[in-house]
């Protein structure tokens, strides 16, 4: 009884020792497609925080080597999009050696909790993140009634 169950546990760890291997082999050939690495367009990118502060929000996404040029920014009463557009930085006349910052777009919608003022947000991009300032439309803030 114990024979066969040593037996089993040594084949455990062996298949343990495998897979950590492969893992670091997988992550060693092509950084890109690792969980914390490269351009991912699926699982939410950019990365962004919403908050909220009384009569407006600020949205941070995270948007590293972009110009204000490649960032399309719409809104339509609470409905947000932000789309992006990454171009090739090899320079011309080079044959690349490496290639891990491939061109890539995404598009991430937003709706938000209520409706903003289009004419008043404000977009700033400084340092790789886009700051989405966005007053609340006034029939979205909360107005105080005075009871007589």
């Amino acid at each position: 009884m114990w024979t066969r169950m040593n037996d089993f546990n040594r084949m455990l760890d062996a298949m343990d020792r495998l897979r950590s291997n492969l893992n670091r082999v997988y992550l060693d050939y092509d950084r890109s497609y690792g969980d914390e690495f490269g351009w991912r367009t699926q699982n939410g990118f950019p990365r962004t925080n919403l908050s909220e502060s009384g009569d407006s929000f600020q949205l941070i996404a995270e948007v590293p080597g972009l110009t204000k040029d490649d960032l399309n920014i719409r809104i339509q009463g609470n409905y947000l999009e932000l789309s992006g557009t990454r171009k090739s930085d090899a320079p011309k006349d080079y044959k690349a050696q490496r290639v891990e910052r491939d061109t890539a777009s995404f598009t991430r919608s937003f709706t938000l909790p209520s409706e903003v003022d289009a004419d008043k947000i404000e977009a700033v991009l400084q340092d790789g993140l886009l700051s989405l300032s966005l007053p609340k439309a006034e029939a979205a803030k909360p107005k105080q009634i005075s009871i007589s």
